[in-house]
C-alpha cells in the first residue's frame, strides 16, 4: 500500500474513531471497545485502530486516561461552574467537574457574571504550561440578586453602593424606584435588569434598613445580606395564629402518655424556646427508663401550608449576638411547641431502657404527651451535680452518671472532642457591648448533649436497619466525611511546632491523638488557634439522604431529630420516621436530597450571618478602645495581612503587611507564617504578639491593628 494511500485511510479512520468518542460522551474506551463500536472484528484492522490511538495520543488529539483507555483531548470546550471573584475585577471559575483546575477569567470576559453565579464558560485552547483562560457565555443561575448597601441620591438619578466586597459594581437606581429611600441611608436593593453593554446593573430599593452604624440597621443588614427575611409574611402569621392550643381527648388517646412521669427541661437561662425535655423513672427490674421528648412540630406544621413553605425557605433559626430570628413564628416557637413547665405538650419521643452501665436494653419511638415538672437552667443543674443537693437530685445524678458512660464509650469509639472557648458579649439595653465573658461547657451541658446524641443516633440506626439490603429507606441523615489526608498532614505538621504529636495511621488513631491534643491545650493560649485549624482541616457536616457515617462523632448513622423548632431537617426526620412507623412506602430519595441540599446551604448562611454579627460586636466593642495595647495570638495569615486574636476578649483584627515597617514581609502558605525578606524574622500562626488598636470600620466589620515590635 503506498504511503499516501495509507495516510488517507489513517485520516478517515481517525475521523471515524473521533466520532465514536463524541457520540459516547467522550467516555474512556480501549481499542477493542472502539473496534466493536465500528463493527470491526478482523485482527489486522483492530491492530490498526490500536496504532492510530497511540499515534494521535502522541500528537495530542487524544489522552490516555488510564492504561490502554483513551479519551478525546478537548481543545475548545464549554465548562460549567461557579464564579469566584478576585478583588481586582478578574475571577476564577471553579468547575463542577472536580478534576478540572480553576480557570482564569479576565475582567472584561466576565460579561455580567457576579460572585457565586453558576455560569457556562468557553475555555480557550491553552498553550502548553500556560494557565487556562475562559470567557462567560451564559449565566445559568444567579447566586444572589439582593444586596445591602448605601443609597447615594443626586439630582437626576441614584446609585447604590453594595456592602458586599465581592460585588464590584454599583447598582443604578431610577429615582422612581427609590421607594422612599433618602441619600445616605442603608437599604436592601434588588437587581432587576442588566441591559446589554451597560456598565452597571439596574435595581430597585426593596426596603430601608435605617441609619448606617445603628445596631438595628446593621443587624438587619446582616440578615438581609445572607438572605434571611426580617419578618414573617402575614399569611404565615395568620396560619400560625389560627392553630388551636387545645389538645383534644382523641389526640391524647392516640399517644403514649408520659404526663405522670418525672419530666424536666434544661436550657440556657435566657432561652425562649424549649424543644427538648427529659423524663426519668426507675423500673421494677432495676433498669432506668430515660425519655428524650422533642416538641412535635410536625403535628402543627403540615406539608404544603404557607407555614411549612416559609420554614423550609428559612431552613433554620438564626442566632445573632443580640437576637434570634426564629424559623417558626413565635406563636409556635415560644408557645405551642415550647415545652414550658406545668403545661401539657405534644411530643415526638425516643424512649430508652438503660441498665446501670448505660447499655440500651429496649427502645421505643413514637408520639407522646408530656407534662414538664420543672424548667432548669444549666447553671442550676450544674450546682445540683456539684453540691449533690436540690430538686430532683437523685434523678439528675443518675442521668449524669449515665451520660458520663455514654460519653466515654463515644470517645473510645473514636469521636473527637472540639472544645473551643465560646465568647459571649455582655450587652446593655441598647445592644451595645459592655464586656466579654467566656461561655463554659460543663457537665450539665454535656448531660443534655449526650442524651440528644443518643436519640439522634438511635433514630438513624433504626431507619437504616429497618430498610436492610435493597430496600434502603430514604431518610435525612447528618453526614460528616473523614478529613482529606493532606489537610490532616498539614495540620499535624503545624501542631508539631507546639510540641503536639498527631498520629494519622487510622481514623481511630487520628481521633485518639486529636482528643489528646484538645485535652492538652485546654486553657492554653494556643487553644483557639489549634482548635480552629483542626476544625478547618475537617470536612463540613451536611444533610443528605445518602447514609454515610459521621466522622467527628464516630457514629455509623446519625440524624438530626432533637431540634425541630429551630432546624427544618429535624421536621423532615420526624415526618419520615412517623411515615415508616405507620408502614408507609419508601419516600423519593431524589426529592429529599434536593431538600437536604437546601437545608445544608441555609445552615451555612446562618453560620456566616452569626459570624458577621460577632465581628460587628467585636468592632463595636473595640471602637471605644482605639489606641489601647493588648496581647494577642496570630490567628491567621494571608498575602496581605496577618490576623491577630486578642487574648483577653477574643476580638480579631488585622495587621496589614505593608504597615509592618521593619522589613518586607511575604506569606509562606505551607507553614502558616509570614517571613521578613531581609532579616528573616518569622511570624507564625499561634505566636504571641503585642498590638495596638489602630482603627475600626463598623459598616465593614473590620478592625485594624498595628504591631508593636
Amino acid at each position: 500500500m503506498s504511503n499516501h494511500k495509507g495516510n488517507n485511510i489513517k485520516h478517515v479512520l481517525t475521523q471515524l474513531i473521533t466520532d465514536i468518542f463524541e457520540k459516547n460522551g467522550n467516555k474512556p474506551l480501549n481499542y477493542k471497545q472502539v473496534a466493536a463500536k465500528l463493527n470491526i472484528s478482523d485482527p489486522e484492522s483492530k491492530e490498526t485502530i490500536a496504532d492510530i490511538l497511540k499515534d494521535v495520543t502522541k500528537e495530542g488529539l487524544f489522552i490516555e486516561k488510564e492504561k490502554g483507555k483513551y479519551q478525546l483531548h478537548e481543545i475548545e470546550t464549554f465548562v460549567t461552574g461557579r464564579i469566584d471573584m478576585a478583588n481586582d475585577g478578574s475571577a476564577f471559575l471553579i468547575p463542577d467537574d472536580t478534576f478540572e483546575n480553576d480557570i482564569y477569567i479576565a475582567p472584561r470576559k466576565l460579561r455580567t457574571a457576579l460572585h457565586g453565579d453558576i455560569v457556562k464558560l468557553y475555555v480557550y485552547a491553552s498553550k502548553k504550561g500556560k494557565r487556562k483562560e475562559g470567557e462567560v457565555v451564559e449565566i445559568i443561575t444567579r447566586a444572589k440578586l439582593e444586596f445591602t448597601g448605601l443609597v447615594k441620591v443626586s439630582q437626576h438619578f441614584a446609585f447604590f453602593i453594595p456592602d458586599d466586597r465581592k460585588m464590584l459594581h454599583d447598582i443604578f437606581i431610577p429615582l422612581e424606584d427609590l421607594n422612599g429611600a433618602r441619600n445616605g441611608v442603608k437599604a436592601l436593593a434588588r437587581i432587576v435588569d442588566w441591559p446589554d453593554g451597560a456598565k452597571n446593573p439596574v435595581g430597585i430599593i426593596k426596603s430601608i434598613l435605617g441609619k448606617q452604624g445603628e445596631n438595628d440597621t446593621e443587624m438587619n443588614a446582616i440578615l438581609a445580606e445572607y438572605g434571611f427575611p426580617l419578618a414573617f409574611p402575614e399569611v404565615v402569621e395568620k396560619e400560625a395564629n389560627n392553630i388551636s392550643d387545645q389538645i383534644s381527648k382523641e389526640e391524647i388517646a392516640r399517644r403514649r402518655d408520659f404526663r405522670k412521669i418525672t419530666t424536666f427541661t434544661i436550657d440556657p437561662f435566657d432561652a425562649k424556646d424549649f424543644d427538648d425535655a427529659i423524663s426519668f423513672q426507675k423500673l421494677e427490674n432495676g433498669n432506668y427508663e430515660v425519655g428524650v421528648h422533642i416538641a412535635d412540630v410536625s403535628h402543627y406544621v403540615i406539608p404544603e401550608t404557607e407555614l411549612d413553605k416559609e420554614a423550609f425557605d428559612r431552613g433554620t433559626s438564626v442566632y445573632l449576638v443580640d437576637r434570634v430570628i426564629p424559623m417558626l413564628p413565635e406563636r409556635l416557637s415560644n408557645g405551642l411547641c415550647s415545652l414550658r413547665p406545668k403545661e401539657e405538650k405534644l411530643c415526638f419521643s425516643a424512649v430508652f431502657e438503660l441498665d446501670a452501665e448505660a447499655n440500651i436494653q429496649n427502645e421505643w419511638f413514637g408520639r407522646t404527651v408530656i407534662y414538664s415538672d420543672r424548667r432548669f437552667a444549666y447553671e442550676e443543674v450544674q450546682e445540683i451535680i456539684e453540691q449533690k443537693a436540690g430538686d430532683f437530685v437523685d434523678e439528675i445524678l443518675i442521668l449524669n452518671d449515665l451520660a458520663y458512660q455514654l460519653r466515654d464509650r463515644k470517645f473510645k469509639h473514636g469521636a473527637i472532642s472540639f472544645e473551643s472557648t465560646e465568647v459571649k458579649f455582655k450587652l446593655d439595653e441598647k445592644g451595645k457591648p459592655t464586656g466579654v465573658y467566656i461561655k463554659e461547657r460543663k457537665d450539665a451541658h454535656k448531660l443534655i448533649e449526650d442524651f440528644m446524641l443518643l436519640a439522634n443516633r438511635r433514630v438513624a440506626e433504626f431507619i437504616a436497619k429497618k430498610g436492610k439490603g435493597k430496600n434502603k429507606l430514604t431518610f435525612v441523615y447528618r453526614a460528616h466525611d473523614s478529613p482529606k489526608p493532606e489537610s490532616l498532614a498539614n495540620f499535624s505538621q503545624f501542631a508539631l511546632k507546639f510540641g503536639h504529636k498527631i498520629s494519622t495511621k487510622s481514623d481511630r488513631d487520628t481521633a485518639r491523638s486529636l482528643n489528646k491534643l484538645m485535652a492538652d491545650i485546654e486553657g492554653k493560649k494556643e487553644q483557639n488557634v489549634l482548635t480552629q485549624l483542626a476544625i478547618r482541616s475537617m470536612a463540613k457536616a451536611i444533610y443528605t439522604t445518602k447514609s454515610s457515617s459521621h466522622y467527628g462523632l464516630a457514629f455509623d448513622f446519625y440524624t438530626h431529630f432533637t431540634s425541630p423548632i429551630r432546624r427544618y431537617p429535624d421536621v423532615m426526620t420526624h415526618r419520615l420516621l412517623q411515615h415508616y412507623l405507620d408502614g408507609g412506602a419508601n419516600a423519593s430519595a431524589e426529592h429529599y436530597e434536593k431538600l437536604c441540599q437546601h437545608a445544608s446551604q441555609m445552615e451555612k448562611k446562618a453560620a456566616d450571618a452569626e459570624r458577621a454579627s460577632i465581628k460587628y460586636k467585636q468592632a463595636e466593642f473595640l471602637q471605644d478602645n482605639i489606641g489601647q495595647t493588648y496581647l494577642g495570638i496570630v490567628s491567621g495569615v494571608t498575602e496581605w495581612g496577618m490576623y491577630v486574636e486578642i487574648e483577653e476578649n477574643k476580638c480579631e483584627g488585622m495587621i496589614r503587611l505593608r504597615d509592618i515597617s521593619d522589613d518586607f514581609y511575604t506569606l509562606d502558605e505551607k507553614n502558616y507564617c509570614i517571613i521578613g525578606q531581609r532579616k528573616k524574622k518569622v511570624y507564625q500562626l499561634g505566636d504571641e504578639v503585642s498590638i495596638r488598636v489602630k482603627r475600626v470600620d463598623l459598616s465593614k466589620r473590620q478592625i485594624d491593628f498595628t504591631l508593636i515590635s
